[in-house]
């Protein structure tokens, strides 16, 4: 029975992912910095275990008490939609820890057992604002953008011994909470960027069903996860779908 560690299931996406793995069949180890056992359904095939992205020693015990793996799914992370001018770098360094480093290294942290069965699969999730640029989403973006070409690089290295290595590209949630922390700090920004952001956040509104859900980004990390054809780089979400075929759709994993 294949088994997959999956990082930031305490909400969203990672949460869907575990659930869906565990209804089909797979020991899932989900993780997150406060394990909670309501989150998900009793299992004798589930494993709940703390993790922190942004911190070696939690990341080396949460491996060592995981065990074997078969599949990674890197999908801890934090959103930010602010104006630059007024992140401080503090912020901006957490963003890029937990999106970027956080990726690079747990994926550090599972090589050596995929090197050594020369198997194993790698998937991380992104994000389709590294597809087309945004405004207020610059360090967000920079920061998903960065395991992008991580992950494309990191395949080419990694091929030859037999892992896998995988993107996902999810569209805009309506579970994001993107606006609604933007808002809670609108004080905290220069006048010159309100417009700016209140048209971000009326834009993120108005999508309608044109969104994201939960299950759509499970649904690729599962194709990522077991399908060996699956294309490099899978966009998930009618957002995001529609965004990779226009603008490039030769690298979109979506029939034309």
């Amino acid at each position: 029975m294949p088994t997959v560690l999956i990082t930031g299931c305490s909400s969203g996406f990672g949460l869907e992912t575990a659930k869906l793995f565990l209804d089909r069949g797979w020991q899932v180890v989900a993780t997150m910095r406060t394990p909670s056992p309501d989150l998900l359904p009793a299992s004798e095939r589930l494993q709940l275990l703390a993790l922190d992205v942004t911190d070696a020693d939690s990341i080396r015990e949460a491996v060592a008490a995981a065990g074997p793996i078969d599949v990674l799914v890197n999908n801890a992370g934090v959103g930010l939609l602010y104006p630059l001018e007024a992140h401080t770098m503090d912020v901006v360094r957490d963003v890029f820890e937990t999106n970027a480093l956080g990726t690079i290294a747990m994926t550090r942290a599972v090589l050596p057992q995929f090197r050594l069965r020369g198997a194993g699969t790698i998937v991380n999730v992104t994000s389709a604002v590294t597809l087309a640029p945004m405004p207020l989403l610059a360090v967000y973006s920079g920061s998903k953008a960065a395991v992008n070409a991580f992950t494309e690089s990191l395949a080419l290295e990694l091929a030859p011994l037999g892992i896998r290595t995988r993107l996902v590209v999810p569209g805009a949630s309506p579970a994001t909470r993107f606006g609604e922390r933007a808002r809670a700090h609108m004080g905290d920004m220069p006048d010159a960027y309100r417009p700016t952001l209140q048209d971000v956040v009326r834009a993120f509104q108005s999508r309608g069903d044109d969104v994201t859900r939960p299950r759509d980004v499970a649904e690729a990390v599962w194709q990522a996860a077991t399908d060996p054809d699956a294309p490099a780089r899978l966009p998930a979400g009618a957002d995001a779908v529609a965004l990779a075929l226009a603008v490039q759709p030769a690298a979109s994993g979506v029939a034309t």
